[in-house]
């Protein structure tokens, strides 16, 4: 991994802190309309019967290329190619949330076309599913999740006119990617978590090949050899990437250089250009290596 260099945002298996309440009924009801060519407007009710305070980083509400929508061309689902966010559980502002009162429905648009590929043109399925991080109405820590999935739209593209709202997104975003800034405290505190992620990837590499098949199976959902050796390698590989600062195939910055780094968030990567950016929060809220299960630090969120 070089400096600049970060590696793509791999499934935070060891990190993340998400409460699962996909027992409670969601009271989100998101529906899907086409607007032009390929933009989609989402309108986001809710019909439960308290306001809900949602976070807004990450979500369809987020005004970041995020993925808000799973496009499918046939039975292909098409690749998403835009920014990926990692996102704090506490200690996030106040403004970084939006709250949807109670029977109250808030609207949203963005363009498909600017991060997924849809240059061959004609007929694609497109649906919004998803969740919202929320949070209690005197809190701005993170409660719980609260799911959604709209309707499935059916478009018609003029492949010509999507590839060039692609062309223009992507042209935009390489021209940010022009310095090199991880000085200090900071490139010291990058370089720790990158020695610390590969650690922690090799361990996991180890752990895949021959750990416990419930561990596997809780999640990766099978514990199957295939499965083992998929995700082993997998491992194997971010250590590989951890284990260099000018070596690899991902660069990394300690700048804002998109941007993106809105409250909440983390750090984020651009996996289309194969770069890392590690946010403020990174930097001033979160230890090294945590020795608490699933506790978000500086070095699973390098992993």
């Amino acid at each position: 991994m070089k400096f600049l260099a970060g590696l793509s945002c791999f499934a935070a298996l060891a990190s993340a802190v998400v409460v699962d309440l996909s027992k409670r009924d969601s009271p989100l009801d998101v529906k899907i309309e086409a607007v032009g060519n390929s933009g989609v407007k989402a309108s986001i009710t809710n019909t439960g019967a308290s306001d809900l305070k949602v976070l807004k980083a990450g979500s369809i509400l987020d005004k970041l290329a995020v993925e808000k929508a799973e496009v499918f061309a046939g039975a292909e689902q098409v690749a998403f190619d835009g920014v990926r966010l990692r996102l704090a559980t506490s200690g996030i502002a106040e403004d970084a949330f939006e709250i949807i009162p109670a029977g109250k429905t808030v609207e949203v648009e963005w363009d498909v076309a600017e991060v997924h590929d849809l240059s061959a043109g004609g007929k694609f399925d497109v649906a919004a599913k998803g969740s919202f991080s929320f949070a209690d109405a005197d809190s701005t820590d993170i409660a719980g999740t609260a799911s959604f999935s709209s309707n499935v739209l059916s478009v018609d593209v003029d492949g010509a006119a999507a590839a060039k709202v692609r062309r223009d997104f992507h042209e935009n975003v390489k021209r940010t990617v022009v310095q090199s800034d991880c000085t200090g405290t900071q490139r010291t505190a990058t370089t720790t978590a990158l020695s610390n992620c590969r650690a922690l990837a090799a361990a996991a590499s180890s752990a895949a090949v021959s750990g416990p098949a419930a561990k596997m199976t809780e999640y990766f959902k099978s514990s199957t050899t295939a499965t083992r050796n998929t995700v082993a390698a997998v491992f194997a590989r971010v250590a590989s990437e951890c284990g260099s600062t000018t070596s690899g195939v991902s660069r990394q910055y300690c700048t804002d250089i998109y941007p993106a780094c809105s409250s909440g968030v983390i750090a984020y990567t651009l996996p289309s250009q194969s770069y890392m950016v590690n946010c403020p929060y990174f930097f001033n809220n979160m230890v090294a290596l945590s020795s608490t299960c699933h506790a978000q630090d500086r070095a699973t969120t390098a992993l």
